[in-house]
């Protein structure tokens, strides 16, 4: 037993409510990563005389791409089925609420904004968003955008992070540290209400680590003259602080890739594994490829 009491965490998800309008603090904190993300980019293209215009257009296709990508992430990896038995509520920030009219044209639907994203998703949709982007402004590599994509988006992780602890989802394993949560407000499928490893905060503080250790490889080093170095980096230590901190998670629900594989480890760490070999490849390759403005 702990010499501490545990944390009581019972807040309301909402920033306010008005009638049956919710601004979700979830969501306020996807804002505040996407902020956070356009004030560093903005410096960095201010650095590097980078075309002030295409900061705009590149904001929304890294917005499209990382809620789009995390969004059929969450059904994709997590819950299949929902592609057939519930297609309105994956592809909008619904849920079936019968009687209700608050989404206008939906009857029986009630706006609760998109609380179901995965991370796994949402860097392939940014890395495809990136692609696209690239293709239509830059004219460059893709790996120079993502190399600076990759310098400022630890940040807005540790911010959706925070976002999920304050939502009380994705809750650690049950602990007795001193510093262990109980999640009033969970979700009834991870069973007892019983103090927890606060696993949301693990992997945000491990995410904050990471984004000072990118600006300083950007800012103090020479590897963002090497194509594709900064984006192996992120690649391989976000992905590496994932793949632990799942030791301390419960499992997210309908564990569709694990259950398919069976070998003993869970949905968040099997689909870590791919982009951790991806990123230290890309890094050792790296060095072959020079950016030439």
């Amino acid at each position: 037993m702990s010499l501490f009491a545990y944390i009581d965490w019972q807040p309301s998800p909402y920033l306010f409510e008005l009638g049956s309008f919710k601004i979700h603090i979830y969501s306020l904190c996807w804002i505040i990563a996407f902020v956070v993300g356009w004030y560093l980019m903005a410096n960095i293209f201010k650095k590097e005389n980078n075309k002030k215009e295409w900061l705009d257009p590149l904001f929304l296709y890294i917005f499209v791409g990382a809620i789009g990508g995390a969004r059929l992430g969450e059904y994709l990896f997590y819950d299949p089925a929902a592609f057939i038995e519930k297609p309105i509520e994956v592809f909008l920030p619904v849920v079936h609420s019968p009687g209700s009219t608050a989404f206008g044209f939906l009857n029986d639907y009630e706006f609760v904004g998109f609380s179901g994203l995965a991370s796994h998703g949402a860097a392939l949709g940014v890395i495809i968003a990136a692609y696209i982007f690239s293709k239509k402004y830059t004219k460059r590599s893709m790996l120079w955008l993502l190399d600076r994509i990759a310098t400022v988006v630890p940040f807005g992780g540790a911010a959706v992070r925070i976002g999920n602890f304050y939502n009380s989802e994705i809750v650690g394993k049950g602990s007795d540290l001193p510093w262990a949560v109980k999640f009033h407000n969970q979700s009834s499928g991870y069973g007892e209400i019983i103090p927890r490893h606060p696993a949301q905060l693990y992997e945000a503080f491990g995410y904050i680590i990471l984004g000072f250790v990118m600006l300083y490889a950007y800012n103090k080093t020479e590897k963002k003259n090497d194509l594709g170095a900064l984006f192996g980096i992120f690649l391989f230590f976000l992905f590496l602080i994932r793949f632990v901190v799942e030791f301390f998670k419960e499992d997210q629900g309908n564990e569709a890739v694990a259950e398919a594989l069976n070998i003993g480890l869970n949905n968040g760490q099997i689909l870590s594994i791919p982009f951790m070999i991806i990123g230290v490849y890309i890094y050792i390759t790296s060095k072959n490829r020079k950016f030439i403005n």
